[in-house]
């Protein structure tokens, strides 16, 4: 995304020169059982890979990859906190404490009923540091002000595009790439295609100066909630819950 709502940065600053300028914690909207079938292990990790991590915890815990469940999958440079499940019924926990160095630790264990849903979370909190801050500090205040009143478009970052996920994605639609790739892959081209088209619409709702209003044909969700309705857009009603942040237009994915 290269559209600035409320204009360019007043400010400029290097952020992620080290891992634990970029903190992520995980929240799904649920705490383990205490009881069942599934070991749930609080993970943080650095400079590390959810999949990677996820593949780790099932050869030490002697399982199959399948077998470990996890949200979302986090950024690899940063410091990052987030909930795994690894089913072992009838099996007792293996002896975590004694494994072996790795990118992550084990911050507890408890056992749960059920395994973690992908997808299936509330939301992450962030912290970000940024170094060598230089600009109208006034004007960002200000900004910042701006932001937390009146809100700011969601479009995805550099991140989600991985690189050339946008190309692989074209040669996966065309039938051009040389093998068949494997599902996570197809899921990152997937997710990248669907991220780009969303940016796409945002960028001509930002230049429409529409972005932060209800149009015909929107998708309206709650704040807070991944409920969503049609919305309405002559509906006053509904467009007074839009100004007042309680009601967000969405875009295609």
């Amino acid at each position: 995304m290269s559209d600035f709502a409320w204009g360019g940065p007043p400010a400029r600053g290097l952020i992620r020169a080290q891992a634990e300028d970029f903190r992520v914690t995980e929240n799904l909207g649920y705490e383990p059982t205490g009881e069942g079938e599934h070991l749930w292990l609080e993970i943080e990790k650095r400079n590390a890979n959810t999949l990677d991590v996820a593949r780790d915890l099932a050869r030490l815990a002697g399982v199959h990859p399948r077998a470990v469940s996890f949200a979302g999958l986090k950024d690899r440079n940063a410091v990052t906190c987030q909930p795994f499940t690894i089913h072992l019924p009838g099996k007792p926990d293996p002896d975590w404490q004694g494994w072996p160095d790795r990118p992550f630790k084990v911050l507890s264990a408890t056992r749960h009923s059920r395994k973690i849903q992908r997808g299936k979370l509330a939301g992450n909190s962030f912290e970000l540091v940024v170094r060598e801050l230089d600009g109208d500090l006034d004007q960002l205040e200000q900004r910042l002000r701006t932001v937390a009143e009146l809100g700011v478009p969601n479009g995805f970052g550099e991140q989600r595009f991985g690189g050339n996920n946008i190309a692989r994605a074209k040669a996966l639609f065309s039938g051009e790439l040389r093998r068949p790739p494997s599902k996570a892959k197809r899921g990152f081209y997937l997710s990248a295609a669907r991220s780009m088209i969303f940016n796409l619409v945002l960028s001509e709702r930002i230049a429409a100066n529409n972005w932060n209003r209800l149009i015909d044909g929107d998708i309206a969700m709650l704040d807070g909630s991944r409920s969503v309705f049609a919305a309405e857009a002559n509906d006053a009603d509904q467009q007074r819950r839009c100004a007042e942040l309680d009601l967000h237009p969405t875009g295609p994915l």
